[in-house]
């Protein structure tokens, strides 16, 4: 879901790619009074290859003066060093004004890879696409700065969630968001709560007690980012006994047997905990046919 995520979070805000291209990345872009969604379609040759993730229309009044293609990428797809430069043409033909690309790429080095200049043959015309890493996302703290633009403070979360920020980044973000609609509020607290490390959900819950506009919505979550810990640090201890039990009667257990073992429920763990002493074959204990 990281890819959706990214993307829900620039649609949900059309503005937020060409806010982050000027305060983030300092690519300078005209005066606009506001921004739309438009067509992903950019070209008519092979259209199920040439769709972007979004693209923004920058517009002075009724008239666009910036195009602003937006792609997440989370790994290395040479393709795109050919698919990007007709992005661009296809937008400005599109739409007769200035055309810009925005690369969002969480990890560096595939971060480092999108930066490269892209040569395209034509004298003059080097696409060097701006690259969001994670370590430009802008730091949200500010409870009233989250409120203003909850999916930049989200994607702060995303970005920043596991660092000594995280808690900060997270209690500015639950009060802010219980404003939205039920939808979108439970999406964007669950995607803050799931970018926290154990040590922020821990320091998260120390710091609502003492927050004035601590609300019933942020209760909630922090009540559920602690259970969430709780149950998955029980998953993961009925994990690391099974795997000792099954090691010592079975000896060194296949790939699939640990990917199945990884991928169970809690419940699930104990009932296969249960059989390993009364079993005589690994496949006994894991329901799998001898």
């Amino acid at each position: 879901m990281a890819h959706e995520i990214l993307v829900d979070l620039f649609k949900n805000r059309p503005s937020l790619a060409a806010e982050l291209l000027v305060e983030a990345l300092g690519v300078p872009l005209p005066p606009y009074s506001g921004a739309r969604l438009t067509s992903i379609d950019l070209t008519d040759i092979q259209p199920a290859e040439y769709r972007a993730d979004l693209v923004v229309v920058l517009l002075d009044g009724d008239a666009p003066i910036w195009v602003l293609i937006v792609e997440v990428q989370l790994g290395i797809d040479p393709r795109k060093r050919f698919s990007w430069p007709d992005y661009a043409m296809g937008a400005r033909a599109a739409h007769r004004c200035q055309v810009g690309l925005l690369v969002v790429a969480p990890d560096p080095g595939v971060a480092a890879w999108c930066a490269a200049p892209i040569e395209t043959g034509i004298p003059g015309f080097v696409l060097r696409p701006p690259v969001l890493g994670r370590e430009a996302v802008p730091v949200v703290t500010d409870p009233a700065e989250a409120a203003r633009r909850p999916e930049l403070a989200v994607l702060s979360a995303l970005a920043h969630g596991s660092s000594e920020q995280g808690a900060t980044i997270a209690a500015a973000v639950l009060p802010a968001i219980r404003e939205l609609d039920e939808d979108r509020a439970r999406f964007y607290g669950d995607v803050v709560l799931n970018s926290l490390n154990d040590a922020a959900r821990r320091a998260l819950e120390a710091m609502m007690k003492g927050y004035e506009y601590q609300s019933d919505f942020a209760k909630k979550y922090v009540a559920q980012g602690r259970d969430l810990g709780r149950q998955e640090g029980r998953r993961e201890g009925e994990r690391t006994m099974l795997m000792r039990l099954l090691r010592a009667r079975f000896g060194e257990l296949p790939d699939a047997a640990v990917a199945r073992i990884e991928a169970a429920e809690t419940a699930v763990l104990e009932h296969w905990a249960e059989r390993v002493l009364s079993a005589n074959t690994l496949a006994e204990v894991l329901d799998e046919p001898s």
